[in-house]
């Protein structure tokens, strides 16, 4: 059911439900399909061949916008609309030569969402709300969040000075509640989990009319995370990678990289849709459980979740069906990783690429590093490890990391003699590790 002549949107075919396959106009519902309450996920769909007369890769050659608005034919806003101002996108896609000689492999690539304006890759997402709350003439925006999208949007709202809401749990790490803070939200701290700050969210939302931003429950969520995707193989010279590494919370990051990868696959851009590896904290592993044992995630309960990987911490991942279908249709996995194999790889992926991941980030470089060992990919594969926020995040979390390995600072006296004697333990240390 496409979108009235002259809205704009004709690019946009329709929303899709996941559960029934109901399709409805973008003017029609909301939010979520209305025979499935809050569950009833949508997702866009469009017309490709429409798409495919407005924008081109040629097109894309000769760009000079090196934000995510140069894919604009390809997300559901009007040509014409407004953007914020913060750069958003075009983070950089870093080729790990020293990493992928360590572990014997023919390429490794880091996409670093770090570099976003907010440290995270849910600006992306943000922007879309942004962007799509404006055109509903909304008065005020919320979310509910761990920290990374709350943050994100409190940074975009800043930028045009949209009024918005944030629901985060008190145990969010304080630099995220922080950039809350100085970007000037509204922020209630929930003495409760995040799966209970979503609920709060929801109830606000309806309550007083604020525009929901919430993943897996607002489908434009999905467009904005989904350009990640199409960065990745832009970058590669449309070659897609044969595998793409995510940590996954809620699930709507592996969901929006699947839909990007699938729409340049229906665009004849790429001939391959990489296969896509989600990575779970041990804590948090819902979807890693209903895949390995098969369970239904639509009747699966909730689980108690606890990790040092806060953003991606979630008893019940609220985006599960795209998750589970990015990894299903894709010939892809779960993997699950202990709190201790994050920490860990924290160190060795900056050490390594020069890239500083916050825990969930890290958790993606773990992931691939158990990959390996369990033979889930193969040395002479074209690897991409997503990468989803920056360590400053959560710097408590990168000095538990670093003490775990064993790297400590050196206070030293002001003398020169004193420099001596710690250079002397570097050099020592140094000669032990090579013999």
């Amino acid at each position: 059911m496409p979108s009235q002549p002259g809205s704009g949107l004709e690019h946009v075919a329709g929303l899709r439900c996941l559960i029934c396959g109901r399709e409805y106009r973008p003017d029609e519902v909301e939010y979520v399909c209305p025979h499935h309450g809050n569950e009833g996920i949508l997702d866009v769909q469009y017309d490709y061949a429409l798409i495919a007369r407005r924008i081109s890769q040629g097109d894309l050659l000769h760009s000079t916008d090196y934000s995510m608005w140069r894919y604009r034919p390809l997300l559901p806003i009007r040509a014409d609309a407004p953007v914020p101002p913060l750069l958003v996108g075009w983070t950089p896609l870093v080729r790990a030569h020293q990493l992928a000689a360590e572990l014997g492999l023919k390429g490794l690539w880091i996409k670093d969402e770090g570099r976003q304006p907010t440290g995270s890759l849910k600006d992306r997402a943000s922007a879309i709300a942004v962007v799509k709350a404006r055109e509903k003439g909304a008065d005020v925006i919320t979310t509910a969040s761990t920290g990374n999208a709350a943050a994100a949007l409190a940074g975009l709202c800043a930028s045009v000075r949209q009024r918005n809401v944030i629901f985060v749990p008190q145990s969010a790490p304080p630099a995220k509640i922080a950039q809350l803070l100085v970007f000037g939200s509204q922020v209630l701290l929930v003495r409760g989990s995040y799966d209970d700050a979503f609920e709060l969210c929801l109830l606000a939302a309806q309550e007083y009319g604020w525009y929901n931003r919430n993943t897996a429950y607002n489908p434009y969520m999905t467009e904005g995370k989904k350009t990640a995707a199409l960065e990745i193989c832009e970058q590669m010279g449309w070659q897609a990678p044969d595998v793409v590494l995510v940590s996954v919370g809620d699930g709507c990051i592996i969901g929006g990289l699947h839909k990007g990868f699938r729409d340049l696959y229906h665009l004849g851009w790429i001939d391959q849709i990489p296969r896509l590896i989600g990575v779970q904290a041990a804590g948090s592993a819902y979807l890693y459980d209903a895949w390995v044992n098969r369970e239904d995630v639509r009747t699966k309960p909730p689980i108690e979740a606890h990790t040092v990987a806060d953003s991606i911490s979630a008893g019940l991942p609220r985006d599960r069906l795209k998750a589970m279908a990015a990894v299903c249709e894709t010939n892809g996995a779960f993997i699950c990783v202990s709190d201790e194999e994050i920490l860990a790889a924290i160190p060795a992926l900056a050490r390594g690429s020069g890239v500083f991941a916050e825990p969930a980030g890290a958790a993606a470089y773990a992931g691939l590093l158990k990959a390996l060992r369990n033979g889930q990919v193969r040395a002479d594969e074209r690897i991409v490890v997503l990468v989803t926020g920056n360590g400053l995040k959560d710097v408590q979390s990168a000095m538990r990391s670093v003490e775990q390995v064993g790297t400590r600072a050196h206070v030293v006296e002001k003398t020169f003699e004193d420099v001596r004697r710690v250079v002397q333990q570097f050099n020592r240390a140094k000669e032990s590790s090579s013999v």
